[in-house]
């Protein structure tokens, strides 16, 4: 009986780590379509969140040819396509981002880990410096608390940059309720207001707030999801069952699409939870669909 026992820790053992790197080297494209009255003109947006320097081939290949086919009008980063670690290379993201400011204009919002470049110069040095030097250069101008407007689409993105308060371990920090107007101003609600957060746990806080649509990342799915019942285990705040662990969230009429991200990081798998990059399509109407 032992002997069989051993035996079947050992296939699940085998099928578990199958699974870790099958899942570790590949991403899923999700569709998502959003139609709102106050939307002018149709628009596409590929949405890429946690790189973390994360190559899919050889100088990211098999990323760039995903995004280029779904014939995106623009790409929203929702942060971390860097990992923060004194003297690393951050090579991988700027090529992407190069290569795609060539084809298309590109929202980026900062991630804990670029905001963490800028804080701690004590262990980065100048790597803050360089990185948004380097981003200048391409023709990539962060949204850090701030807005752009897209005019014919009637459609306003957001970036926010929350303070590191906000990522503590083990617990939701609370959120003063004036907290994001004071950091982003008010919005207008005669148009589409997305806003890139990379911290989803403060959605109510955004919807509250007034963004139609959140778009999020940070909490990579859960870094293990529970086959079947299909929840995320842990988020990077070290909480277990994470509430927002990816996919679509609401309240009221606002809505968040959390992705599972792209890359990985201190924890080096993920199982049963492949990467994930989203199309979404803003269309003129008066619901939300998604798949």
């Amino acid at each position: 009986m032992a002997d069989i026992i051993v035996s079947v820790i050992c296939v699940i053992a085998i099928i578990c780590i199958w699974f870790m790197l099958y899942d570790s080297n590949r991403f899923a494209v999700r569709t998502y379509e959003i139609e709102d009255e106050r939307i002018r003109k149709p628009l596409r947006a590929v949405v890429l969140a946690d790189l973390h320097n994360k190559c899919y081939g050889r100088e990211n290949e098999r990323l760039l040819e995903a995004v280029n086919s779904c014939k995106p009008d623009c790409i929203i980063i929702a942060g971390d396509m860097l990992t923060a670690k004194p003297r690393k290379s951050f090579g991988p993201a700027l090529h992407v981002l190069e290569e795609l400011s060539k084809e298309y204009p590109i929202y980026y919002a900062n991630g804990n880990h670029e905001h963490r470049l800028k804080l701690y110069r004590s262990n980065y040095g100048d790597m803050a410096e360089r990185y948004e030097a380097a981003l200048r250069e391409i023709g990539v101008e962060r949204l850090v608390n701030s807005h752009t407007f897209l005019r014919e689409h009637g459609i306003v993105i957001y970036g926010s940059e929350i303070d590191k308060t906000y990522y503590k371990r083990f617990q939701v920090q609370p959120m003063d309720r004036n907290y994001l107007k004071k950091l982003l101003g008010t919005p207008d609600s005669h148009v589409y207001n997305v806003l890139i957060a990379h911290n989803p746990d403060y959605f109510p806080q955004y919807a509250g707030w007034g963004a139609d649509l959140t778009v999020s990342g940070h909490v990579h799915g859960g870094i293990v999801r529970i086959p079947f019942w299909g929840k995320g285990v842990a988020s990077p705040g070290v909480r277990l069952f994470p509430k927002y662990d990816g996919g679509l969230f609401y309240e009221s009429d606002k809505t968040m699409l959390l992705s599972r991200g792209l890359g990985i990081h201190t924890i080096p798998f993920r199982l049963f939870n492949p990467g994930e990059l989203w199309v979404v399509d803003f269309k003129s109407g008066d619901g939300f669909r998604g798949q």
